[in-house]
């Protein structure tokens, strides 16, 4: 069971830095709206989410171009210049199941949230609902 609880721990340990990038998203299209800004929350899914945070967390590699399991030590985040991709590698695979790619790894994006806008009838403009970090593909890490 020890091999399960270390599975979990690094999980948890991902999770909660994906939850922290959320609400620093979060914030940061907020204040893009409240000073009128909307037309540049878009460009948020090209940033670096690392760069939000007020404290980098120690397993942040960097940036690489077109990133692979081997740019990093396992239990290390990196950015991937090529497809805009916030990357963890995972350390402990005994019990996680990979998404398609088959890779160790959980890819993140940014994905913004859009929805008709209220009283333009015939129109198929859109307003800003919301903006998700979310992984890329489907993973598991069995509970």
């Amino acid at each position: 069971r020890v091999w399960f609880y270390q599975d979990q721990a690094e999980k948890a340990a991902m999770e909660q830095v994906a939850g922290a990038l959320q609400s620093a998203l979060t914030l940061r299209s907020a204040r893009l709206l409240v000073e009128g800004r909307e037309s540049e929350i878009a460009a948020l899914g090209a940033e670096n989410p690392m760069n939000w945070l007020a404290k980098i967390p120690a397993n942040y590699a960097g940036e690489y171009y077109d990133v692979t399991p081997r740019v990093a030590s396992p239990g290390n985040w990196v950015f991937d210049l090529k497809t805009r991709d916030l990357v963890y590698i995972v350390n402990r695979t005994d019990y996680f199941t990979p998404g398609k790619d088959g890779q160790p790894w959980v890819r993140y994006r940014i994905r913004v949230l859009h929805e008709p806008a209220e009283g333009v009838p015939g129109k198929t403009r859109k307003e800003f609902a919301g903006i998700l970090f979310e992984p890329v593909e489907k993973y598991r890490w069995f509970d």
